[in-house]
């Protein structure tokens, strides 16, 4: 897949279970280390997984991990989190902006205080954690910004559904391409990277849609996959894209997606279209 992981550093908002931890993971297997920043000490009974599994899982897999307990939308906790990195392995090569808060009620539904958290923590949350890894990843030889936001589906059925959520993640997307056009020189690649369809995570089955939907969701291994395939690219070749998971795999060579599950026709994700 490109330029090995090994010895790299990864710093990621959330990953304490679903698609970050499943990230981690399959980066720990070719070696790479990682700095979790996540709120979940304590487990919840809806959500299983805390920071301090995660580590274990990510150890077990053959990586290095610490967990630093904390909030990405306070400054303080990312510039821990960062520092940590720096302290412990010697710098960041990787930030992987992965926190977001979703609610996906119509504009008069929405409470402004779940309004402003989509805020704070998708769009601020990987400003900020962004913000305090670039002056390391410009030290890196393989420096890479990696966010889990959607392409920019400007199409009145996606404007129009959820609109608090939706500029919430178009939020990330954007920051990310201008972070592509502001570092590019300096080689630091920045991408986003989003789901063909719906991952069966526990926030999907438990929140979103069920058991239904999550035997109509992908597991979170493609989306790893995918990350590791997008992060063992050398950064001056390939930044700049809001990418797909399934198309990232289709260009390593990996077409056969039933390993992954969700079944013959599975969900399509959010801002995603069926392919005509």
């Amino acid at each position: 897949m490109g330029t090995s992981l090994k010895g790299r550093t990864i710093v990621m908002s959330g990953g304490s279970r679903g698609i970050g931890l499943a990230v981690l993971t399959a980066a720990a297997r070719e070696g790479a280390n990682a700095v979790i920043l996540a709120k979940t000490d304590a487990p919840d009974p809806r959500l299983p997984g805390t920071v301090h599994t995660a580590v274990a899982a990510i150890e077990a897999a053959g990586g290095s991990a610490v967990a630093v307990v904390g909030d990405v939308r306070r400054e303080t906790d990312v510039e821990r989190a960062v520092t940590t990195a720096v302290e412990r392995f010697g710098g960041v090569d990787i930030c992987v902006n992965n926190a977001s808060a979703i609610d996906l009620r119509g504009t008069e539904e929405v409470p402004l205080k779940r309004f402003d958290l989509m805020q704070s923590v998708n769009t601020r949350g990987a400003f900020l954690l962004t913000r305090a890894c670039v002056p390391h990843l410009k030290r890196s030889d393989h420096a890479h910004i990696l966010t889990l936001s959607p392409p920019l589906n400007l199409a009145p059925r996606w404007l129009g559904a959820h609109p608090a959520y939706t500029v919430a993640k178009y939020g990330m997307t954007l920051l990310t391409l201008g972070w592509a056009a502001e570092y590019g020189e300096v080689g630091i690649a920045a991408n986003c990277l989003w789901p063909q369809t719906t991952i069966a995570t526990a926030a999907v089955t438990n929140l979103l849609g069920g058991e239904g939907l999550g035997r109509r969701s992908r597991a979170p291994e493609i989306m790893a996959d995918a990350a590791v395939a997008v992060l063992s690219r050398p950064p001056r070749e390939h930044t700049g894209h809001t990418l797909i998971d399934a198309d990232v795999l289709a260009d390593a060579g990996i077409t056969d997606l039933a390993p992954y599950g969700g079944g013959d026709r599975p969900e399509l994700d959010l801002f995603v279209d069926p392919a005509r």
